[in-house]
C-alpha cells in the first residue's frame, strides 16, 4: 500500500516520520521544501507535485491550513482530481468547514474515490510522539480499512458519523480548548492580583474538577511566558470562525465562543498572531497590566 502526504508544517512533519517509523512507504509534497527534505532524509520520496501523488499512492492524505487550501489542492486546476484513481481513498487530516468536506467528497465520488475527513487534536508535541485524538467523519468501511495509518500517528481514533462528522467534532474541541484557556488564564490573573502564586494554585486546584489536560499543558506556558508556538493563535482564529460560521447554518448560538473570538482578534492586531494559544493569557495580562506568575 502506498501513502501520500501533502502538508508538512508544524503538525505533518512529525506525523510523516511516525508514519514512516510504522513501515509504511509514505511519498510527501510541500511548498516548502526544507521540510520535505528532512522527512526524505527518514526514508520518504518527494513528488514533483500533487498530481504525482494522486496518480501513484492508494491512500491520500493532506494536513494543510485551512479550507482553500485543500480544496485547491483537490479540486483545483493541477489539483489531485486530475489524477486521482478509481479506488483510492483520500483522508483529509487538516480542521476545516465541515461544508467544505461534504463538498470534497461529493466531487471525489464522481471519481470513485472514497473520503474521510479526520482532523486532529494535541498539538505538535502530541504529533511528535505520535499520541494525537483523531476525529473521524465517513462510512464504516472506509474508516475500518484506514483506522491503522490513523494509530500510527494517533493513541485515539473515533469514527464520529458520516462525512463532516470529524470536522464538527474538531469544531466543538476547538471550543472547549479556545474557552478552557481563558478560563484558566482569567483565574490565574485573578490569584495574581490577590496576591496568590498562580503556581499553588495550579498544584491545589488541578487534581480536582477544575483540572484538565488543557491546564495541565497550557498553565506552565502561562507562567512561563513561554509562548512558542504548538497551536497558533491564527489558526484557532480560523477554527472559531469555522465554528461560528458553522453554529450560524444550523442555528446553534455560540455567545461563549463569540467572545473569545474577539480576544484572538485583539491579539492579533497586537501581533501576536504566531503566539501559541496559550497567549489567550497575554489579553488578561494587558488588561489588567499584570504579568501572571512572573515580574
Amino acid at each position: 500500500m502506498k501513502l501520500g502526504l501533502i502538508g508538512l508544517g508544524i503538525m505533518g512533519k512529525p506525523m510523516a516520520r511516525n508514519l514512516l517509523k510504522a513501515g509504511y512507504d509514505l511519498t510527501v509534497y510541500d511548498i516548502n521544501k526544507g521540510p520535505v527534505k528532512e522527512v526524505v532524509e527518514a526514508g520518504a520520496r518527494e513528488a514533483a507535485d500533487v498530481r504525482e501523488i494522486g496518480a501513484n499512492c492508494d491512500i491520500i492524505m493532506t494536513m494543510l491550513p485551512d479550507s482553500p487550501h485543500v480544496k485547491s489542492v483537490v479540486l483545483g486546476e493541477g489539483g489531485l482530481i486530475e489524477t486521482i484513481r478509481e479506488g483510492s481513498v483520500f483522508i483529509d487530516m487538516s480542521s476545516i468547514n465541515p461544508v467544505a468536506s461534504q463538498e470534497i467528497s461529493a466531487e471525489l465520488e464522481k471519481k470513485g474515490v472514497k473520503m474521510l475527513d479526520a482532523p486532529v487534536s494535541g498539538g505538535e508535541p502530541k504529533a511528535i510522539d505520535g499520541t494525537l485524538a483523531f476525529m473521524v467523519g465517513g462510512s464504516q468501511d472506509v474508516f475500518d480499512k484506514c483506522k491503522p495509518i490513523l494509530e500510527a500517528m494517533g493513541s485515539s481514533v473515533v469514527r464520529c458519523g458520516d462525512i463532516g462528522a470529524g470536522n464538527t467534532t474538531k469544531l466543538a474541541n476547538q471550543i472547549i480548548v479556545a474557552l478552557n484557556i481563558a478560563a484558566v488564564s482569567e483565574a490565574f490573573m485573578l490569584a495574581e492580583k490577590a496576591g496568590v502564586d498562580p503556581q499553588l494554585v495550579f498544584e491545589a486546584i488541578r487534581g480536582g474538577l477544575a483540572g484538565s489536560t488543557v491546564m495541565e499543558a497550557k498553565a506552565p506556558m502561562i507562567m512561563a511566558g513561554n509562548f512558542k508556538p504548538g497551536f497558533k493563535i491564527d489558526l484557532h482564529i480560523k477554527d472559531l470562525n469555522n465554528a461560528l460560521s458553522a453554529g450560524h447554518s444550523v442555528g446553534s448560538p455560540l455567545p461563549l465562543t463569540a467572545q473569545v473570538m474577539e480576544m484572538l482578534q485583539v491579539l492579533r492586531i497586537d501581533g501576536c498572531g504566531q503566539d501559541d494559544h496559550s497567549a489567550i493569557a497575554k489579553y488578561y495580562e494587558k488588561l489588567a497590566n499584570t504579568k501572571i506568575g512572573r515580574e
